[in-house]
């Protein structure tokens, strides 16, 4: 892992690109080659090669197509997500993928791009993942978390919270409500470095890989509902 995706130190984010298609991915490490602060270690053309290549390179992030041939990107996120906690997974999407989203996120996905975004923003979206924050495009974020959390899993049982102050708990629904750090102090009259300490300890408290499953927990214990 680098020095970048373990905490922020000095180092270049090391990414493994998966997609069946060879242009992309071709795009996709030209893109990231005029940016000294991402490096492509590995590039993978479906779900088992990226998981083979996550254990060999062990990489800050993945960016995974969803569909692919053989082992789809989702089952090779879970794969991923349960033997190198440490990796994150970008998932690339399209506007009419949401079932496929939804286990994406199941699957411990940190965030999602669509395919026809802006460079730059596919670019901002890597650091931020490698960051451990979670990342979702805008055009799948609000409404594509409410249905997944309205979708549990049968026999799951419905998360209840327990263990954190009362604080944490108005800091959990505005990020359940996408508030970001800075939106989240002016809200609660506190400072930015209050705020992201209270983020940080709701990660290690309820166990969440990061933002994403955050925003999920909120809807899913009912702190947010879709109705807002």
């Amino acid at each position: 892992m680098s020095a970048a995706g373990a905490g922020g130190a000095v180092g270049p984010v090391r990414v493994v690109l998966a997609d069946d298609q060879p242009l992309v991915r071709s795009g996709l490490r030209v893109l990231i080659a005029d940016d000294p602060g991402i490096e492509v270690v590995g590039e993978a053309g479906t779900g088992a090669e990226a998981v083979r290549l996550t254990a060999e390179a062990r990489p800050d992030v993945v960016v995974m197509d969803i569909r692919m041939p053989g082992m789809d990107g989702i089952e090779a996120t879970g794969r991923i997500t349960a033997a190198h906690p440490d990796t994150r997974v970008l998932m690339l999407t399209t506007f009419d993928d949401d079932e496929y989203v939804y286990g994406s996120l199941r699957a411990g996905a940190s965030g999602f791009l669509v395919k026809d975004m802006e460079l730059d923003a596919i670019l901002d979206a890597i650091r931020v993942v490698a960051g451990g924050d979670g990342l979702i495009a805008p055009s799948v974020t609000g409404r594509l978390i409410a249905e997944f959390a309205a979708r549990p899993e049968q026999g799951r049982p419905k998360r209840e919270l327990t263990g954190i102050t009362g604080r944490e708990r108005e800091v959990l629904t505005l990020v359940g409500r996408g508030l970001t750090n800075a939106e989240i102090a002016t809200e609660l009259f506190i400072s930015v470095a209050t705020a992201k300490a209270h983020v940080a300890r709701l990660l290690a408290k309820l166990g969440a890989r990061d933002r994403v499953q955050l925003v999920i927990l909120a809807y899913e214990t009912g702190l947010v509902s879709a109705s807002g």
